[in-house]
């Protein structure tokens, strides 16, 4: 796990502002999750947000392996997590 946050997280440049604003606040979710715990609702949310933006399972993995790759941080974990746990906070 990389603990610098120096890295570009994946977008797609025909989003619009509002979806990369969207995307961009699940990932700092995903990275809350690791570093300091996030409450599960708002990370499910953001989840179903992301899905709304990027609705095809390959681009999802996709980018969640890119994600992975620059921060170490795995989204499918922390999702799974959340869907199997009754806890209010998800930390990793």
């Amino acid at each position: 796990m990389k603990n610098e946050k120096n890295y570009q997280y994946p977008l797609d440049e025909t989003w619009s502002n509002e979806e990369i604003t969207t995307v961009i606040k699940f990932y700092n979710l995903i990275e809350a999750a690791y570093e300091v715990g996030v409450d599960r609702e708002e990370l499910l949310d953001g989840y179903r947000a992301f899905q709304k933006i990027v609705p095809m399972k390959m681009d999802q993995n996709s980018l969640s392996k890119e994600f992975e790759k620059e921060s170490g941080y795995v989204i499918y974990q922390v999702i799974k997590q959340a869907r199997k746990s009754d806890k209010t906070v998800i930390k990793m």
